[in-house]
């Protein structure tokens, strides 16, 4: 929200009280409060008929300080975000200069006195800073009351996250507002809005407020980022690196690290696709010809119509076109499949379901009492109330019947689409609901898969999220078209999620609203299967590559393939974004934050550290930058220079897909499934790079550890291994193999 008209003036209506200095700064055990009165106090009667803003500055985790700005503190407490919290770990000093609170590198120091100052700092080097006329109060006429904070913008500081976002990955110049909405990936609207950002200067900022937060990056006061909030306080957390991926592992240890997802959800996933006609004769001949055509598939999905038009969701099969679902679950599993189901938290007034949760009391509901409906989406639905513990049970028990069917995950749609005339059975704001339901939706269904199948085996697909929802993995990018522009937009959004915590994420191969012409399904392919998960699924047309051309089902069956033999390097990927919050798609900024070059990329990233991908975003030419180094052309072994761009034509069968220099890559020896042992028949194969050491862990689906060693000098390798798993090495350039005897294989 702009509250000035330009740099002098305010918009008509605002009337502002800006924290004008420190009047008094008292030290507790672990945190420094602030009285900021409104004027420079310079006489008693300066304290009367004033408003005052109180700042608190504490320490949740090590390298991170919080900050609570409050006009009036005698409001109901209100909802915030899940965070972990530790306490005796900041030290503070108050004397009669400034306040100082230091935590895990990073210090907060407040100056006594006028103007206002708060500072961040990493050692002798300014992070970012609160200035004069940055804290502000505003009552806007007809609007109500807001709080705001404006954080210095160094010379060149680019900001990126604030969830999955289809426009520029950069985020300066742009007013963002967090709230979520169902607006597909063409839009400035988002699913998944985050209310954090991290910056390339070695920090990261979220705003503890699940509602409506709105952010003027350069956008109001060009050399601030602003955030501001409805009502009477606002708290954020500064998150210090240095590194992106420390400010990450930082920001994952508050809000939360993604689930561990099995191996095999890195399979390709085939859907019914939306609105078409299906039944189970149709799935069996998609699933038959793509085993007939060698396309290795892992995951069926069924689409909405799985259960009966306008009975969304009663969570029953619709008896018509699935007579027999136990049975029709049996034989996909019988055929290796898992299998999985859509589910949205709406129930629509046909379905049986209805009368039963209202009566109950299970449904969100208005002021007076009355069920909240409408008619958009399904008929007369309502919404299930996650804050209510007997309807998030109810909910669970039918989604626990499914499982005991045979479900073995679910696609959560929807969750967007929460209306704020309603009042919730805890008492919940429904400002702060709007966006925090698809946390307690998505939770709810975590729940149950992880309750049936242990942790580690659990994982959905989830279109919408708040901050922590990235530990309810996978999640993906909603509804987009069937163009080139269209594939560009979702990997923006997907690097945006990734720079805001999320560590696993897909889109739909091909695009979801219009069928694809074979160029565009064939690219997408190409990008879908070098993503971290990966599904085929459209909106009124079928999927299955053999509708396109015979090339592309010979595509999809290259890149499946090569999918699978990475497994052992993805899976390893994916426990890092487990452990660590390390993506698995990481954008370039945050494997590469020392190269100017790459702050503004947004067509390409890396797959795990030392894979880079460049989707080709057009019938053949692919333009694509390669950061310094010798890097290996995955396919060709080519090697290249890299420290700047390339311009290059590719046939469908190919794909930018380069290794960084001194890469080992464990390779799997299986390319018919993802989950396998990934330590018989496995591969080291080892990429040009400078003498020395690097450790390799693989782990297996079931979670065993295996760790090799190899040894580079010059053109002699050496790698040890566990003797009981034999391993090959191979040099991947020249091609040279050799087997391991006794856990150790040598290359002169």
């Amino acid at each position: 929200m702009k509250f000035t008209d330009g740099f002098w003036m305010l918009r008509d209506g605002v009337t502002p009280v800006y924290a004008q200095e420190a009047y008094d700064v008292v030290a507790g055990d672990d945190s420094i409060t602030i009285t900021a009165p409104a004027k420079v106090i310079e006489r008693r009667g300066d304290t009367l008929n004033r408003p005052t803003l109180t700042v608190t500055l504490t320490s949740p985790l090590p390298g991170v300080v919080g900050v609570r700005i409050d006009h009036w503190q005698g409001t109901r407490p209100e909802r915030g975000f899940d965070l972990h919290v530790e306490e005796g770990h900041a030290q503070v000093s108050v004397d009669d200069q400034a306040g100082v609170l230091t935590t895990g590198g990073l210090t907060a120091t407040v100056k006594r006195g006028a103007p206002w100052s708060l500072t961040f700092s990493a050692g002798d080097r300014v992070l970012t800073s609160s200035g004069h006329k940055s804290l502000g109060y505003m009552t806007v006429a007809g609007e109500g009351t807001f709080v705001h904070e404006q954080l210095a913008l160094g010379v060149g500081e680019l900001v990126y996250g604030l969830g999955e976002r289809f426009g520029p990955l950069v985020k300066n110049g742009q007013v963002v507002d967090i709230w979520n909405a169902d607006g597909g990936t063409s839009s400035e609207q988002a699913y998944k809005n985050i209310p954090f950002y991290l910056t390339n200067r070695g920090y990261g900022v979220l705003v503890n407020h699940p509602g409506h937060v709105s952010y003027e990056i350069g956008s109001e006061s060009v050399e601030r980022v602003q955030f501001s909030v409805p009502g009477e306080s606002l708290e954020y957390y500064l998150v210090y690196g240095p590194t992106p991926k420390e400010v990450l592992e930082r920001y994952t240890a508050l809000t939360g690290r993604p689930a561990a997802v099995p191996a095999w959800s890195y399979g390709l996933w085939l859907s019914t696709s939306f609105t078409t006609d299906y039944d189970e004769a149709t799935v069996s001949s998609f699933i038959d010809g793509m085993a007939e055509r060698d396309l290795p598939l892992s995951v069926f999905h069924f689409d909405c119509f799985w259960m009966r038009e306008f009975n969304w969701c009663d969570f029953e099969w619709d008896p018509r076109t699935f007579p027999d679902p136990e049975g029709m679950l049996a034989r996909l599993h019988d055929k290796d499949l898992r299998v999985c189901v859509w589910i949205n938290p709406y129930i629509g007034q046909r379905s049986p379901l209805f009368a039963e949760a209202a009566a109950a009391g299970y449904l969100v509901k208005r002021p007076n009492g009355d069920v909240w409906q409408w008619d958009l989406w399904q008929a007369g639905m309502g919404l299930v109330d996650f804050t209510n513990p007997d309807a998030t049970r109810w909910f669970q028990d039918e989604l626990r019947a499914l499982v005991a069917q045979g479900v073995d995950c679910f696609k959560t749609d929807f969750g967007e689409r929460i209306p704020l005339e309603v009042e919730y059975f805890d008492g919940s704001s429904p400002e702060r609901m709007h966006n925090l339901y698809t946390q307690l939706y998505n939770e709810a269904v975590f729940e149950v898969l992880q309750e049936a199948r242990g942790e580690g085996d659990a994982v959905l697909f989830a279109r919408s999220a708040t901050a922590g929802g990235q530990q309810l993995p996978v999640h993906w990018g909603g509804d987009n078209t069937s163009s080139y522009e269209s594939m560009a937009e979702t990997l923006r959004g997907g690097l945006s999620l990734a720079l805001s915590g999320f560590g696993f994420w897909s889109h739909d191969i091909g695009g979801f609203e219009g069928t694809p012409d074979p160029g565009v399904f064939k690219r997408w392919t190409a990008f879908g299967l070098l993503s971290s998960h990966s599904r085929l699924h459209g909106s009124d047309s079928y999927r299955v590559p053999w509708a396109f051309d015979e090339e592309a089902v010979e595509v999809t069956r290259l890149f499946t393939k090569l999918k699978l033999r990475l497994m052992p390097y993805l899976f390893a990927a994916g426990r890092e974004a487990h452990t660590a919050g390390t993506p698995v798609m990481r954008p370039m900024q945050l494997e590469f934050p020392g190269d100017p070059a790459v702050g503004y990329l947004d067509r390409q990233y890396m797959l795990g550290a030392d894979l880079l991908v460049a989707p080709v975003f057009s019938p053949s030419e692919v333009e694509f930058y390669l950061p310094d180094g010798t890097w290996t052309e995955y396919f060709s072994g080519r090697r290249v220079e890299g420290g700047r761009w390339l311009r290059e034509s590719h046939g469908f069968d190919s794909i930018p897909l380069f290794v960084r220099e001194g890469a080992v890559l464990p390779l799997g020896a299986r390319d018919d499934r993802p989950d396998y042992d990934y330590r018989t028949g496995l591969t080291l194969a080892v990429y040009p790079g400078p003498d020395g050491v690097r450790t390799v862990t693989v782990t297996t689906p079931e979670g065993e550890d295996a760790e090799y060693t190899v040894t580079r000098r010059g053109s002699a390798l050496t790698a040890t291994g566990p003797g009981e798993h034999p391993f090959t090495l191979r040099d991947a350039v020249t091609g040279r193999t050799a087997a391991s005897e006794s856990g150790t294989a040598t290359l002169d």
